[in-house]
């Protein structure tokens, strides 16, 4: 049999790992983690990451495996989940990979795109005009500089934003021109299945989530991480709205609220990003309709 991935793709709180534990043990195999935030060994639960006993039953690989100190890229997540799936397919035919980071998920299947080189200067440079002028300026500009970015790009979102701002004025050419080179080959298959359920379920299984987090001790492991705050680690929802409720900026109540909220949201983008991927074949968390899926004539 050819060496083959399943790839489990979907957006936060949808039933992915669970529903990854229950292939791996189908197929005897292990899990590679495709988060960008179980990785950090000090993020539990505000990450969801597997539970103790799901840990226990099958091994994954990539939770709790670097520290909020290491540098932490697609770089580094590409070799680290190459590297593991190689090992693993040593001793079976089947790996399973499993996460809702996009870019992690795209890195691991056909590998990274180009990364330009941007002059220093004009990132300083337009960082500060961005703080002093605001988000408005800094569409304008892409607009004006980029608007086959613009056009495509993610336009309320100020990081991706600068990110393209800095590359047309530095290389001359638009961030979407490094972002269309061909995919790296792989030597295994893919396969990918997307999670999803209907609307108003995910978000009562977010708000729940984050209601059992909240019990589970979220707000002291975020006292915790306190002093870590600047990390870019922490630049993470559930511990963003807690470091506001701990300066004093949220009271508790509407520091949870604004979670459940974030977290909505950041399912919404999971979700358009995934979509837009026509490789992925989509179905409810459900086992068997997982795996008629993965057994589908052509894969």
């Amino acid at each position: 049999m050819a060496k083959t991935c399943i790839v489990i793709v979907g957006p936060t709180a949808v039933g992915k790992t669970a529903l990854a534990v229950q292939i791996a043990l189908h197929f005897k195999t292990e899990i590679i983690s495709a988060d960008s935030r179980q990785c950090f060994k000090e993020l539990n639960i505000g990450v969801a990451k597997p539970s103790v006993e799901e840990l226990q039953q099958v091994k994954h690989h990539f939770i709790s495996s670097h520290s909020i100190h290491d540098e932490m890229n697609t770089a580094v997540f590409e070799k680290y989940a190459l590297d593991k799936a190689d090992a693993i397919f040593k001793d079976h035919d089947i790996a399973v990979v499993v996460g809702g980071t996009g870019l992690y998920v795209k890195t691991f299947c056909q590998g990274i795109d180009e990364v330009p080189v941007v002059d220093e200067k004009i990132r300083k440079k337009i960082n500060q005009d961005f703080e002093w002028e605001g988000l408005e300026w800094l569409q304008k500009q892409v607009e004006k500089n980029d608007p086959l970015y613009y056009a495509k790009g993610e336009i309320k979102n100020p990081h991706r934003l600068l990110r393209a701002l800095e590359v047309k004025l530095s290389t001359g050419k638009s961030i979407i021109e490094f972002q269309t080179q061909a995919k790296k080959p792989r030597p295994f298959n893919i396969i990918k299945v997307g999670l999803e359920l209907p609307r108003e379920q995910l978000h009562k299984n977010i708000n729940s989530r984050v209601d059992a987090m909240m019990k589970s001790g979220l707000l002291e492991e975020v006292k915790k991480l306190e002093p870590y705050k600047e990390l870019n680690a922490l630049q993470t929802v559930g511990y963003r709205e807690l470091f506001g409720y701990l300066i004093g900026d949220l009271s508790l109540e509407d520091a949870v609220e604004i979670i459940k909220i974030n977290t909505r949201q950041y399912a919404k983008r999971q979700m358009t990003w995934f979509k837009k991927d026509e490789e992925v074949k989509w179905c409810e968390p459900n086992i068997e309709k997982l795996m008629s899926l993965v057994n589908e004539p052509g894969y």
